[in-house]
């Protein structure tokens, strides 16, 4: 990893290929590490430590996006084992055959569907970690959600084993979602793309600049005078039918607003 030499100007985002065994905090640590001093770092949405695949890691005045960034669609790529179950539904946990695999085709669920998160998940109960609760012996029901799954497709079968490529929202736990299949859990677990950010274009080394990272909001833009004013956070005129906009001026990207009747109010500056 080259280090970032921007400065506490830096705002960006890198897609970084997560490898298994380590967490997103270490991706993240590391990267403050290799970036030049006061610049902030943050992450776009958390892969266990055993899962791999796309992490956007954010630089700067990126940390400031975040949440649009997690709101980004994820994809993933599952293998998936039968006939046992896992106290974490992953390789990690306490894992208890069972025997049971089933043959015929398996029923994906697809749409909008209520989802209890895992005990082991980073989900807060009383200021703390699900999974620290969990660890620590408590029993703890975690409240169901509302999540949507857009494409649930099994790619391949050998035995117990099983294939499926996943696209979902964010807030989806992957690993509710094959161990509510029968006696299952996830044996591998890759991250393949978030938004338009593919693993195949990871590179720990390039930062994107943030107004190309948030191209998938519609831009607006702006005179001279205008941006002055939502550089300030000020409501300017403007109209749209998308929930938020990005505003921009000849120097470049100001803020993300959002549309309110005529005017289209900053919620988030970025200059």
């Amino acid at each position: 990893m080259s280090a970032i030499t921007d400065g506490p100007s830096a705002a960006g985002v890198v897609v970084y290929d997560k490898p298994g065994g380590v967490s997103s905090h270490d991706i993240v640590s590391g990267m403050r590490r290799a970036s030049a001093r006061g610049v902030k770092v943050g992450h776009a949405g958390t892969l266990d430590p055993f899962a791999t695949g796309v992490l956007l890691v954010l630089l700067g005045r990126a940390t400031r996006a975040q949440r649009f960034l997690v709101e980004l669609p994820k994809t993933y790529v599952v293998t998936a084992r039968f006939g046992a179950i896992s106290s974490t539904g992953d390789p990690e946990g306490e894992i208890v055959e069972t025997g049971v695999v089933p043959s015929a085709d398996l029923p994906l669920p697809t749409g909008r569907i209520r989802q209890r998160p895992p005990a082991f998940s980073a989900v807060k109960v009383g200021g703390r970690r699900a999974y620290e609760l969990a660890r620590a012996g408590v029993d703890t029901e975690l409240p169901e959600r509302e999540v949507e799954v857009h494409r649930f497709e099994q790619t391949w079968q050998d035995g117990d084993r099983r294939g499926f490529e996943i696209e979902c929202s964010t807030g989806t736990y992957v690993r509710t979602l094959i161990a509510d299949l029968g006696d299952a859990y996830c044996l591998a677990l890759r991250r393949t793309r978030i938004g338009p950010f593919d693993v195949n274009d990871a590179n720990p080394d390039r930062v994107i600049d943030l107004d190309e990272a948030l191209s998938f909001l519609p831009a607006v833009p702006l005179d001279p005078e205008r941006g002055r004013l939502a550089a300030h956070g000020a409501a300017v005129p403007g109209i749209s039918s998308a929930r938020f906009v990005r505003l921009t001026d000849s120097k470049g990207l100001v803020a993300i607003a959002e549309p309110r009747a005529e005017l289209l109010k900053p919620v988030v500056v970025l200059r």
